[in-house]
């Protein structure tokens, strides 16, 4: 006891408390310690901090970008943390908005179009209202100014409903998940300010929750996925404590909104680490019932299905990790489009048994699928919309005469769906012969797309006289058969009907058609 009471005079780290709130001690961290490379840092995000600071007040870089600038990573994301409120950030930059209601923050925006840049700026915040303030360690102490006008709303299970009172960096830091995420940055005097020893904890890659771990969770139950996504992306262990209650505390998820889970489910496929998040969810007992999309990729052990089904998921999963990889844009549109395809396809083949014709067939699959696992997300807008386009392009694929091959080649989203057209030739489900001829005939000059036609119709005709009596394609493997077939329409040439002296060409990133994921 006499021990607590000298480490409270002293300002231990782990000393003061506020009900289950760790009330850390700052300690100032320069740069031959923590070896920040100023080469990382944006240059926006330093004018942030420098106006900020030459308009009298505190601000600093926070968060995941001081974790990342920590372990020598370039961050994605730049954010910012100030004692000036959203309205006073706001009266300091000419583009700068104020956002959430929820939690109130501002974005401060540079440039225009596709090339602007966001910095967000979020003001530090204060304990929660059920925690007094009064035992926050040295001076640091929320004013009743700062608190007058403003409350948390906290729900029955503990989770936060609003949080907008402004308190002292201390509090601000005590309040954020994790020690790795919970360090500050001042970038002029390079000076990195650590509360709980987040600077120990990123040398020794641990993950370590501020407090108490079931608390935190249930003051938001996002931590949990966070915890997995941190984990899986920064290659890091779970500390046992924190570790202990994110199975029992997974139950709370089902109180978040849908539309929260839905991103936090695409943060945490689009790290650049997909399969490791799958094994790190499955690894800590959430692979199934969390995330409805999920459950239609994963068996009941938690690993993605055997056979073709689930390689071609993974071929998804590794070309988004790829691409993140190589610092390229990756479309969420184009890997849920891969999660749902199977599904969509057993729907799609059901529907055509009970004899639905072809393309409303495939139309009503995509709709039952939406409502089954995606739900209000599905009205999304371009989400969704890019989602239905590339699997309504799958069967046009097929057709390859008259003037279908040129309007397909220009829509906005085609090679999204010849890309996905690839994944599928790769795994089996289709020949690979057909996207050799696509290929050929985007990148083909208009001499070049008139033989690839012609050619494919002379096939076409020799295929319908030597197969006549053979079952469609698929029929076997429960693959939809071609949609010509029961429209009644012209018979279409298969893959294995490509011209025989293909012109294998290497494709090339700059055709006519913008890429898959950007």
């Amino acid at each position: 006891m006499i021990k607590k009471f000298i480490d409270k005079l002293l300002g231990k780290p782990g000393a003061a408390k506020s009900g289950k709130t760790v009330l850390g001690k700052r300690i100032e961290v320069g740069p031959a310690e923590h070896g920040i490379d100023p080469e990382l840092l944006d240059e926006r995000a330093v004018r942030v901090v420098k106006t900020l600071t030459e308009g009298g007040f505190e601000a600093y870089i926070v968060g995941g970008a001081v974790r990342d600038l920590l372990l020598g990573r370039r961050p994605k994301d730049f954010d910012v943390a100030t004692n000036a409120t959203p309205e006073q950030v706001k009266g300091l930059f000419r583009r700068a908005f104020i956002i959430g209601r929820r939690f109130r923050i501002v974005h401060v925006v540079y440039g225009r179009g596709r090339e602007h840049e966001v910095i967000e700026v979020s003001t530090f915040r204060a304990l929660l209202a059920n925690e007094s303030a009064e035992q926050v360690a040295g001076n640091e102490k929320t004013s009743k100014d700062e608190l007058a006008g403003k409350s948390h709303v906290v729900d029955a299970s503990g989770r936060v409903l609003r949080d907008n009172v402004w308190g002292p960096q201390i509090e601000d830091a005590a309040r954020r998940d994790f020690t790795v995420n919970a360090m500050y940055y001042e970038p002029v005097k390079q000076m990195v300010v650590d509360y709980h020893g987040g600077l120990a904890d990123a040398k020794k890659r641990v993950l370590r929750m501020i407090g108490d771990p079931e608390t935190r969770y249930r003051e938001d139950p996002v931590r949990i996925v966070r915890a997995v996504r941190f984990a899986a992306k920064l290659g890091f262990e779970l500390e046992p404590k924190t570790r202990a209650p994110v199975k029992a505390c997974a139950q709370l998820l089902a109180n978040v909104p849908i539309s929260r889970l839905f991103d936090e489910m695409i943060k945490l496929l689009q790290t650049g680490h997909s399969l490791a998040s799958l094994e790190e969810l499955r690894k800590q007992g959430l692979a199934r019932g969390v995330f409805p999309i999920l459950d239609a990729v994963l068996d009941e052990q938690g690993n993605l299905h055997a056979g073709a089904r689930g390689q071609f998921v993974r071929r998804a999963f590794e070309d988004t990790d790829r691409r993140v990889a190589e610092g390229r844009s990756v479309a969420p549109s184009f890997m849920l489009a891969c999660m749902l395809w199977h599904e969509v396809q057993s729907r799609w083949q059901r529907l055509r048994e009970a004899g639905e014709s072809p393309i409303p067939a495939l139309q009503q699959a995509i709709d039952l699928v939406f409502d089954a696992r995606i739900g209000d997300i599905s009205g999304r807008g371009k989400l969704a919309a890019d989602m239905r386009e590339i699997w309504m392009m799958q069967p046009r694929f097929e057709r390859r005469s008259g003037n279908g091959p040129y309007s397909l080649v220009d829509q906005p989203r085609y090679r999204a769906g010849f890309d996905f057209l690839l994944l599928r030739a790769e795994v089996g489900e289709v020949e690979m012969g057909l996207v050799d001829w696509w290929e050929d005939f985007a990148l083909g000059s208009d001499e070049e797309r008139r033989a690839l036609i012609d050619e494919a119709r002379e096939a076409d005709k020799a295929r319908r006289g030597s197969k006549v009596h053979q079952l469609p394609r698929g029929a076997l493997s429960g693959q939809p058969p071609a949609a010509e077939a029961e429209e009644g329409a012209e018979p279409q040439a298969e893959g294995a009907s490509a011209p025989a002296k293909k012109r294998r060409r290497r494709r090339k990133p700059a055709s006519k058609a913008a890429p898959a994921q950007d």
